[in-house]
């Protein structure tokens, strides 16, 4: 742990340590790194328990404002291991068959909850991805709001070239990202879609040259948003994610009653102060 003081700004860094990923708090930003770059941060039933976990207390802590993903090693990750899953795969005469079936249909539905545990986050989620983003990585960072990478960032639904269909989130998000054509031909190929076609259909926002420029660039941007309300940010999160399951005119509904319940906050007398007063917000709402 460590602190520093900077003028009218007070810095606090953090360091936690799991199985899976390290946390690491500073300045209303968490980053959760994966941190098992000896085994391509793959994951398996561990990591997607571990990961959930871990986004829940990052949701339920007033301190963080912004959650940023990235990772340890020379990839982001190799998506699912198919080493220590290949018994959810193999059958057992001395095991029935349906019992058998409804624990996969189980472990698939967890899984399912641990990805979109980052999209029901009401905090934002920046991922940063370096080298390979494979299978269930590609799950991972559509369920985040932002994505960036670096120039040798290579995404792919590897499950279609494994004889898997893609079952916790990429086929039903990555279409909305991209559009259905691209998404349907990474999916049906399984072939790997480079950084400068991924920042083409929008799957990325920026592309960096290497992992060093592109945690900057990432740490600077969560470091833009938690400046912000955190209140607004998160009601803009909630409101945009309403939009995305709900018409037009039922969203326009949602966000006047937003509005009206709590557009009256401590952070826009905050907001208005300050520019009568020619200066920078300081937002202290915590959520």
């Amino acid at each position: 742990v460590s602190t520093q003081s900077t003028g009218r700004h007070f810095f606090f860094s953090m360091t936690e340590q799991n199985a899976y990923f390290k946390i690491i708090k500073q300045d209303h930003v968490a980053e959760l790194v994966l941190k098992r770059p000896n085994k391509l941060n793959s994951m398996d039933d561990t990591f997607m328990e571990e990961l959930r976990t871990l986004v829940h207390k990052l949701q339920n802590d007033p301190e963080v404002h912004v959650i940023l993903i990235w990772a340890e090693g020379k990839l982001f990750s190799a998506g699912l291991d198919l080493s220590t899953a290949s018994q959810m795969f193999t059958d057992s005469e001395k095991e029935d068959q349906v019992q058998k079936n409804i624990q996969f249909y189980n472990t698939v539905k967890r899984w399912q909850e641990s990805i979109s545990c980052l999209n029901k986050c009401t905090k934002p989620v920046i991922a940063a991805i370096h080298g390979y983003c494979i299978g269930g990585a590609v799950d991972l960072v559509t369920s985040c709001d932002i994505r960036l990478c670096t120039e040798d960032a290579k995404f792919s639904v590897k499950e279609t070239q494994i004889a898997m269909v893609a079952d916790i989130g990429t086929l039903q998000r990555l279409g909305r990202v991209i559009g259905k054509g691209i998404a349907r031909e990474m999916a049906f190929t399984g072939e790997p879609l480079g950084s400068e076609r991924a920042y083409h259909f929008g799957l990325v926002n920026t592309v960096y040259p290497d992992k060093e420029k592109l945690l900057a660039g990432a740490r600077a941007l969560a470091q833009k948003i938690a400046s912000n309300s955190s209140l607004v940010v998160q009601g803009t999160k909630l409101t945009m994610n309403y939009a995305d399951e709900h018409s037009v005119e039922d969203s326009l509904n949602q966000v006047a009653l937003w509005n009206t319940a709590f557009i009256k906050s401590p952070d826009l007398m905050e907001a208005t102060l300050a520019f009568f007063e020619k200066r920078k917000p300081v937002f202290k709402s915590k959520l």
